[in-house]
């Protein structure tokens, strides 16, 4: 274990599967036609974070580490920004015709002794 934390292979093997963790998810969501930039942001930013342990572990500088610290915040930023997007669309949708469990019908408190 102590030559594949030190060689950083240790990290190869968790992007592999983050790799493949990411195919199958894209897959999924291509069939499903689910939004996949957000995710794709959110595993870009856990694997430059990741990539940046393994420049510490390898014992590479400090510019190499930052820089892949800086890639992991901007992935971060744009997994944010989507996901802000995306909330704030969905709440300008207009609402749905009917009555649900959530509309003024179903919520309103009344008094039974009133009457």
């Amino acid at each position: 274990m102590d030559a594949l934390f030190a060689s950083g292979r240790i990290i190869d093997a968790v992007l592999l599967l983050v790799v493949v963790e990411a195919s199958i998810l894209a897959w999924i969501g291509r069939r499903r036609g689910l939004p996949l930039a957000s995710l794709l942001a959110n595993l870009a930013s856990g694997a430059a974070l990741m990539l940046a342990l393994r420049a510490a572990l390898v014992g590479a500088g400090w510019i190499a580490v930052a820089g892949w610290m800086l890639a992991g915040l901007v992935a971060h930023l744009a997994d944010l920004s989507l996901r802000f997007r995306a909330a704030t669309a969905q709440r300008r949708s207009p609402a749905r015709a009917g009555t649900t469990p959530q509309t003024a019908a179903f919520t309103r408190v009344t008094r039974l002794k009133e009457l």
